[in-house]
């Protein structure tokens, strides 16, 4: 009696695997079909929400998150390591977190491609046990992957977060005396260079507007940052906005119109610069030190705020329509400098290469110590050719520049750069990729070079 148990118990099981294979392979062969029409009702579901439409495009969509989909779908009902499964699904939520793609959109996607596998499944000659059996399994394999994903993405969130309020802090915690009269002084230039224009230069050239101005540029890319949430910031954005929009095409109509008066668009221009000065000095003295955060050595960014300034840049990119392009540089056979003089040596040397770099890029440019001998600059509102006209200066002033030694000898290095300009991938990461690929290749063909990806 017992042994026949025994041999009914196994029969059962391999019944159970055999019925567990089959519905793999009915879910898997839908799939396989239905591929695409699964990644094209997915995304149909995500673009009719004015949310993704703001980070996704048709032509990311179809060159590259399609294919992403694609692959997850057909890998999902796939016989596997459960725990490679887990950490594939943390890593697609860590992504989702990145490019802040709401949670929710995710997961009404989900619920569309199993709405559409079902179908599928009701139009196959099946039994209704089969029917039953690929159903259970297919919700469970999707809720466990949305699952993971989630807290991924909660995880994720919550970390960007935490470093995004860190790098507000540590902004906080910079020179603010300095920088208040550096933009003081920006402010002052720009207006002088609208008088000149005006009654000094004799022409008829566009005048130049605030908002691509040194001040204009340090104002959206770094004040939104330091200064995030008052007021007076936007006050003074509403006031550019004016300038740009409203007074200085009257003053240049003025200008071509003989006999017209220009005095009363110049009074509001006036009176407009100053309300811009009153609350650049009310956002000042709001601000309090706070928080160090450059990295020790080279006294640039810590990589820690990367992914704060990163995310936020390609939004603003994408919102406005403006470029964006990173400079990946490393010192060509750093190795050698630390191997030959030692380590304080070479910590000396990197330390003058960091003030090299620092010195020949805007204020509102970004710069990180990305490794040991790594740079990567954030050269905002910069497209493709003014990032290699930028990148080819970097490098010649690598080859000219001598750095000194302890001992008063001096040495000479060279670097090599890649370039990557964003594309439109909502996605940071993609554009550091491209960067380290394009240096990459910079240094595979021989170092001492600029390679754009």
């Amino acid at each position: 009696m017992s042994e026949r148990r025994q041999i009914s118990g196994r029969e059962e099981g391999w019944g159970e695997e055999r019925e567990a294979a089959e519905t793999r392979g009915i879910l898997s062969e839908i799939i396989a079909q239905s591929a695409d029409a699964l990644v094209a009702a997915f995304y149909e579901t995500l673009l009719a929400h004015d949310e993704a439409s703001e980070f996704l495009s048709q032509t990311i969509v179809q060159d590259r998150l399609s294919n992403s989909l694609r692959a997850w779908i057909l890998d999902l009902l796939v016989e596997q390591d459960e725990q490679a499964f887990a950490d594939r699904q943390v890593q697609i939520g860590l992504v989702h977190a990145r490019i802040k793609i709401p949670i929710h959109l995710v997961l009404e996607g989900a619920t569309v491609l199993k709405s559409n596998i079902g179908w599928r499944l009701g139009e196959m000659a099946l039994s209704g046990r089969q029917v039953a059996r690929a159903l259970i399994h297919l919700d469970q394999r999707v809720d466990l992957a949305m699952r993971l994903m989630s807290a991924a993405y909660v995880s994720g969130t919550k970390d960007s977060v935490q470093v995004d309020e860190a790098y507000r802090l540590f902004s906080l915690g910079q020179d603010i005396s300095l920088e208040r009269e550096t933009q003081r002084a920006a402010l002052l230039e720009w207006s002088q260079l609208i008088l000149f224009d005006l009654f000094g230069s004799g022409d008829t050239a566009p005048l130049p507007a605030i908002q691509a101005s040194p001040f204009g540029l340090w104002l959206r890319h770094r004040a939104g940052v330091l200064f995030q949430g008052l007021p007076a910031l936007a006050s003074i954005e509403a006031a550019m906005r004016q300038i740009d929009g409203v007074l200085l095409p009257k003053i240049a109509e003025g200008r071509i119109e003989k006999g017209a008066k220009l005095n009363e668009p110049l009074s509001r221009l006036q009176a407009t610069i100053d309300e811009i000065k009153f609350f650049l000095s009310e956002l000042f003295q709001a601000t309090t030190a706070l928080e160090a955060g450059r990295d020790p050595l080279t006294r640039t960014l810590n990589r820690r705020f990367l992914p704060s300034i990163l995310s936020r840049e390609v939004t603003l990119a994408r919102s406005n329509g403006t470029p964006l392009s990173l400079l990946m540089v490393d010192v060509d056979h750093f190795k050698q400098i630390n191997d030959r003089w030692g380590h304080s040596v070479g910590d000396l040397v990197l330390r003058q290469i960091a003030e090299l770099i620092l010195e020949n890029v805007r204020l509102s440019d970004f710069v990180f110590r990305y490794g040991g001998e790594e740079f990567l600059i954030a050269l905002v509102e910069t497209d493709g050719p003014e990032a290699f006209e930028a990148a080819e200066r970097i490098r010649t002033l690598f080859m000219e520049r001598t750095f000194r030694l302890p001992d008063g000898r001096e040495m000479n290095a060279t670097a090599s750069v890649g370039i990557a300009s964003f594309q439109g991938h909502p996605d940071y990461a993609v554009l550091i990729d491209a960067a380290d690929h394009a240096l990459y290749r910079a240094k595979a063909e021989g170092r001492n070079r600029v390679a754009a990806a």
